[in-house]
């Protein structure tokens, strides 16, 4: 790759290294996507959440179970979530429609239609609601967003499981919805070369205090990593965990990137989800677990911080959006852009997996980026 390209963000006229979508358009299908913290889905409740566009109640049972299935009924399409969750004799817990009181099992399928009087059809349980396999772990929930909901396919593989998630649940949770494209998020959150700009805080950063850098980076499950290492000089915050800090930083598709530090013994666990609300729309939400001490002290700083940093990208995004209207070609270069255009690598190959029905191989190869910041 050139050290300036132009055509990166673009997808190739060569069918054979074309991407599915270009960049800033469509979404990474047949995934997990985090879609909320377990403990605010309560037993009993219908809550309803719009991921890649797409309307999905979540919903946990008074057993326990989560669920989740797509929130509008079939008859006249009224939200599900708008309905509460009933238990009727040979029928379990179920769906309850507002509008004509439709019943469904969890599973999507119809149990009852109260206006049928006998003899008239037609069969409640040929008719069903979108269901989508959802699993909890860590405390997350993760729904699977198929790429064909006619013909679903089964998850082929688990949610992430984090490293650094320990003392309980997380110790600080902070969600912000950015207008803006999945792509555009996740490579605005793994940019190295913003910091300065964006995030000028006397705790954090300055421009009067770049300085060349060097990270080796590493292949990882469905991402990459920087390898483990000491933080840069010039971030400040890592100063107040005492001792002699090492972090490692971690992308995933579809939209994962997580921080863990250990410092001696004890871990912290910076982990942000990027979940598409739709084409136009990223929710980011920002959680961190510790067990180290100075998180009992620090945490309302902490959050000041987190919020600041949230309003500053977001800030950013939308002085972005008012280029971006205009669909202009963007010149990515070496080596401050190479996560991103890995990021590209690795959804262009997802899909070629898939659609290849084989093993997914990581395009990253082990490799030192240099840069400034």
């Amino acid at each position: 790759m050139s050290a300036a390209d132009s055509s990166a963000p673009r997808s190739s006229s060569d069918p054979a290294t074309a991407a599915p979508t270009r960049f800033g358009q469509g979404f990474v299908r047949d995934a997990w996507y985090f879609a909320v913290l377990g403990r605010d889905v309560a037993p009993g409740s219908l809550k309803r959440h719009e991921l890649l566009g797409e309307p999905v109640l979540i919903g946990r049972t008074r057993a326990g179970e989560v669920y989740a299935m797509r929130d509008i009924c079939p008859h006249r399409a009224a939200p599900l979530s708008a309905g509460r969750l009933v238990q009727h004799p040979g029928e379990g817990e179920t769906v309850e429609c507002p509008y004509h009181g439709w019943r469904f099992r969890t599973d999507g399928v119809c149990a009852a239609i109260p206006s049928l009087v006998e003899g008239q059809g037609p069969e409640a349980e040929r008719i069903r609601v979108r269901s989508y396999p959802v699993r909890e772990s860590q405390g997350l929930v993760f729904v699977w967003m198929t790429a064909d909901a006619r013909a679903p396919a089964e998850p082929d593989h688990a949610p992430p499981v984090f490293p650094g998630v320990v003392g309980g649940g997380p110790r600080l949770v902070e969600a912000m919805d950015f207008d803006s494209h999945v792509d555009h998020a996740v490579v605005g959150l793994m940019d190295p070369a913003h910091g300065p700009y964006v995030h000028q805080q006397w705790w954090w950063r300055s421009t009067r205090s770049m300085h060349a850098k060097a990270k080796a980076f590493e292949p990882r499950e469905y991402g990459f990593a920087m390898a483990r290492h000491a933080p840069s000089s010039n971030s400040r915050a890592y100063r107040i965990l005492g001792g002699a800090p090492a972090t490692e930083i971690t992308f995933r598709l579809p939209g994962y990137r997580w921080e863990h530090i250990e410092v001696g013994s004890r871990q912290v666990l910076a982990l942000t989800c990027l979940t598409p609300v739709h084409e136009t729309k990223t929710r980011i939400t920002q959680m961190f677990w510790s067990d180290h001490w100075v998180f009992g002290l620090a945490r309302p700083f902490l959050r000041q911080g987190v919020r600041a940093f949230l309003k500053q990208d977001g800030g950013m995004v939308n002085l972005q959006n008012e280029g971006l209207r205009y669909d202009p070609a963007l010149i990515w270069i070496d080596d401050a852009d190479t996560q991103a255009k890995w990021y590209q690598q690795l959804k262009r190959e997802w899909s070629r997996a898939r659609a290849e029905d084989r093993p997914f191989r990581n395009p990253v190869s082990p490799t030192t980026l240099r840069w400034r910041s």
